[in-house]
């Protein structure tokens, strides 16, 4: 082997701030804070801050490898505890607020925390469970003086007595690029959350391979994104620092999220592009719906973190003309793995061939490569029909998880790339589909379902809000399909209504054997259908089909 003779710079989180501040300087931060107003300053700014918050972590003990975590929102404060605590070498562990507090107390605990940074809302839930947190774990309320609250937690630090006083410069220290500096957990829909733990090269290269696609999903100098996707939720998707790195201004919105709110904030700060889960698109196109227009200035909607409702997409593009790009990604991979970027080809194409395209899961991005095998393991072709478990390796993508020797010996295969759980089809192009989650693929007579499909040609009924389909027992196929359903306020549907709408959409041995309508559906800390607690629901549902 010839060596090239380049020179062995470490890739290290640290160098983003430090690009932003001189390269990016001006470009303004804006974030909605807990306390009520608005604030704004500068990547320049930012830098110093973060200089100040890294300087008093290391006066107070905080060394290479040490876990810090953070209960908060989006905001300047929170974005100034990804870059402090990671450029001195420590790691950065966000934590979802959703989680049930069983989970909360165990992550908290599994990943040995020293210290923890929290916004002002989260104070009663730490409160509650203060006893149960590691031994010698300092809080700190991120706030300034004037708005500390009065709490019950013990000697509680504040955020900006922390920052006055320290020196707002720092030289930051050189260490190998395979250094941790993030860690995440999944949601835990299963057993114990496991912990995903990123590295500084992989958090660069992962943010590398996002700005391949850069300008189509809104990541551009002079534009602005609105990541409602949480600083706690697998690093806001990258977003962090991709932002500073092309000069996007972030625009934080805080603890609103009702589509009311995102809309007047979009709207003031004229947004360009917003990223976040279905859920809440569905709220902001209520709000637009009343408006009767999007915010000004919005071009892209990116939806991620479970599949987006074909319907929703199609009025997202058709009635407000935005650029809707769907994501599919992991915890487990940084998590971005694909995205529908379009070719100049391919917007060309009539409008529905191009929500066609839009209704997939995407294109893998750079460093992120697919496979998918049959039962046997044995590669499937990416010929658009062939489906099965989906792989993925890349140099972003999980090799074992944190401390957890049971669950990292399942997580891979022999050729060592990571299952997904999702069960898709590629098509010649690249574009994946996720047809279904392994647990969740309905087995009826030896055949497969798949409950996406079936959800997605079910949403598009006029009175169906949301729905979900599960396997029902039944004793000739083993399996049929169960939709559970919560209907529109002020709408009415019967389970005859619905299947007669499916019956030109699916086969019709995919129509569910029976249809329920409840009041809502259950989902997990990452705002997911949980399918978990349904099937544990409905696990005695008896079909009316059963006795035929």
């Amino acid at each position: 082997m010839l060596r090239g003779l380049m020179m062995d710079r470490p890739l290290l989180v640290s160098s983003i701030i430090d690009y932003a501040a001189e390269i990016r300087s001006d470009t303004e931060v804006v974030s909605a804070r807990v306390e009520g107003d608005v604030h704004r300053y500068t990547y320049a700014e930012s830098r110093r801050r973060i200089a100040q918050l890294a300087n008093w972590l290391l006066d107070h003990g905080i060394r290479p490898g040490d876990r810090v975590a953070t209960l908060a929102w989006n905001g300047y404060r929170h974005f100034e505890l990804y870059y402090a605590i990671a450029g001195i070498g420590a790691v950065c562990h966000t934590i979802n607020p959703r989680l049930f507090p069983e989970q909360l107390v165990y992550i908290v605990n599994h990943a040995e925390d020293r210290l923890l940074f929290l916004d002002t809302t989260f104070a009663p839930l730490i409160e509650k469970l203060a006893d149960r947190m590691p031994k010698g774990m300092r809080t700190v309320l991120m706030t300034d003086r004037a708005h500390m609250p009065q709490t019950g937690l013990a000697d509680p630090l504040c955020y900006e007595d922390l920052l006055a006083g320290q020196p707002d410069h720092i030289v930051w220290p050189e260490f190998d690029e395979n250094t941790a500096c993030g860690l995440c957990y999944t949601s835990g829909t299963t057993g114990n959350p496991k912990g995903v733990l990123y590295s500084n090269r992989s958090t660069l290269l992962h943010t590398l391979g996002m700005l391949v696609v850069a300008d189509g999903i809104g990541l551009r100098p002079g534009q602005s994104i609105l990541p409602v996707v949480p600083l706690f939720h697998v690093n806001a998707w990258g977003l962090p620092y991709a932002m500073p790195l092309v000069g996007t201004k972030p625009v934080f919105p805080g603890p609103k999220l009702d589509g009311a709110s995102l809309f007047s904030l979009m709207d003031n700060e004229k947004v360009t592009a917003a990223w976040g889960v279905p859920t809440v698109w569905l709220g902001l196109a209520a709000e637009m719906r009343k408006q009767g227009r999007a915010p000004a200035g919005l071009e892209i909607v990116l939806t991620g973190g479970s599949a987006a409702p074909g319907p929703l997409i199609r009025e997202l593009e058709t009635e407000y003309g935005l650029n809707v790009v769907h994501g599919w990604g992991m915890t487990e991979m940084s998590p971005v793995g694909s995205l529908t970027v379009l070719d100049q080809g391919m917007k060309k194409q009539p409008h529905d061939a191009r929500l066609a395209l839009k209704n997939s899961q995407g294109r893998r991005l750079y460093g992120c490569e697919l496979k998918i095998v049959d039962a046997d393991g044995a590669r499937l072709p990416h010929d658009g029909v062939a489906f099965g478990e989906l792989l993925v390796r890349g140099p972003a993508v999980m090799s074992a998880y944190f401390n957890d020797a049971e669950a990292s010996a399942a997580s891979h295969d022999a050729e060592g790339w990571m299952r997904t759980g999702d069960v898709a089809r590629i098509d010649p192009d690249g574009f994946l589909y996720i047809v279904d989650r392994t647990k969740d693929v309905i087995k009826s007579g030896g055949e497969w379902i798949s409950s996406i499909d079936l959800e997605n040609a079910a949403i598009g009924h006029p009175a169906v809000a949301e729905c979900a389909v599960i396997a029902a027992a039944h004793p000739k196929w083993a399996e049929r399909p169960l939709l559970i359903a919560v209907l529109k306020e002020g709408q009415t549907a019967t389970a005859d209504d619905i299947r007669a709408f499916l019956s030109d959409k699916v086969a019709k041995w995919w129509l569910p054997d029976d249809v329920l309508f409840v009041e809502e559906l259950p989902h997990t800390a990452t705002g997911k259908l949980s399918k978990l607690q349904l099937r544990e629901k409905f696990k005695d549902h008896v079909l009316p089909t059963a006795a035929e």
